[in-house]
């Protein structure tokens, strides 16, 4: 890698500036490179497979994981480089820590190894991104193979396990009302896991889930055949018109979860939602934390990460379809003043311990 620029051109020229952020770089790259091979591990089972196991050669660990042992050698020398995995150089055995697994493996509370798929993911449009630049319009969801297998397993670690004792209680009795029997939305419902959740935890509750993606819909119909749930119902929908075409009072309970950013009309969307409450109905609204204002997401814990998941998938689907090109960093002002347009009088903002890059907005006529 070379060094920082030696000879400026202008007398104010900050070398130690330069070479600062010559390392910042040269760091980022070997992180984002630590992201691919991490996504590996996690898809191939290589993580899983050095949980709580005695030090391994790369022969064993391959042949553990049933994977080839060239390849794993390969990856272990990613891993052990980028201080991930241990090498007991002596013994050639490789091991996990206990500590690392922790964050890493399927059994963990938190497995920061599912987000490493992003990278790949979104890597794959790169060049229709590149095109977008220079064209304009969008990418649409069709070009994104892998992105809603990820964001399930994504919503798996932040919204499933805190549904019940975190999220849905932000309502006052509203875990009541679904026991007693009420009428439930999911708006932007990808899989569908959160209502799956739901009607078996309701059965006196009705449930209805609607999402643009043909794929995401046929995944949930075949989850709801297994799993026997007669009272849940999915549908593929365009939302865009939904001020427009959704009935009046349909619905007692109204969720998105990470859903507005990415419509095409997402203010429409909020038009439908507000018109289909009940008088006494509930808007809950899971969406990305974050300010409306560049220089106000300065130190964002996870700022350019969300704003490229930003660029590179919310924004550009949304665009694809004709629409407003929101985004994910769309912002609590934003979010706010659309809520509010949308006709609801109350809107409360929270913040939950286990989440910390959502809001979560719970809005009523």
């Amino acid at each position: 890698m070379s060094s920082a620029v030696q000879n400026p051109q202008k007398a104010d020229f900050d070398t130690q500036r330069s070479e600062a952020f010559e390392a910042r770089m040269v760091g980022a790259l070997n992180e984002a490179s630590m992201m691919l091979m991490t996504s590996l591990g996690h898809r191939s089972g290589l993580f899983d497979a050095l949980e709580g196991a005695p030090l391994l050669t790369a022969e064993a660990l391959a042949e553990r994981a049933g994977l080839q042992e060239r390849y794993v050698r390969e990856w272990l020398g990613a891993m052990v480089v980028g201080g991930v995995v241990d090498l007991d150089a002596e013994q050639g055995n490789y091991r996990l820590p206990a500590e690392h697994a922790a964050l890493l493996t399927r059994s963990a509370e938190a497995n920061l190894a599912v987000f490493a798929q992003y990278i790949a993911v979104l890597g794959s449009v790169e060049d229709d991104i590149l095109a977008c630049f220079r064209e304009g319009g969008g990418v649409p969801y069709a070009r994104y193979d892998r992105f809603h297998e990820v964001m399930a397993e994504d919503s798996a670690q932040s919204v499933l396990p805190a549904l019940f004792d975190h999220i849905l209680p932000l309502a006052p009795g509203l875990m009541e009302r679904l026991e007693s029997g009420i009428r439930v939305l999911d708006a932007g419902c990808g899989r569908g896991r959160a209502l799956m959740l739901m009607a078996e935890r309701f059965p006196k509750s009705r449930f209805q889930g609607y999402d643009l993606s043909e794929g995401n819909i046929a995944w949930a119909r075949a989850e709801v055949v297994r799993k026997g749930l007669k009272n849940l119902t999915f549908d593929a929908r365009d939302l865009s018109d939904f001020d427009r075409t959704t009935s009046e009072a349909t619905f007692d309970l109204v969720t998105t979860f990470d859903a507005v950013h990415d419509q095409g009309q997402p203010l429409n969307l909020l038009k439908g939602i507000h018109r289909a409450l009940a008088k006494d109905g509930v808007y809950l609204a899971q969406d990305i934390k974050g300010s409306s204002h560049h220089h106000h997401d300065r130190d964002h814990p996870m700022g350019p990460m969300l704003y490229t998941v930003s660029c590179m998938h919310c924004m550009t689907v949304s665009l694809a379809q004709g629409g407003e090109g929101l985004g994910a960093m769309w912002g609590r002002e934003t979010a706010e003043r659309y809520f509010a347009e949308a006709g609801f009088t109350s809107v409360e903002v929270n913040e939950l311990e286990h989440d910390p890059v959502n809001y979560y907005y719970l809005c009523r006529p």
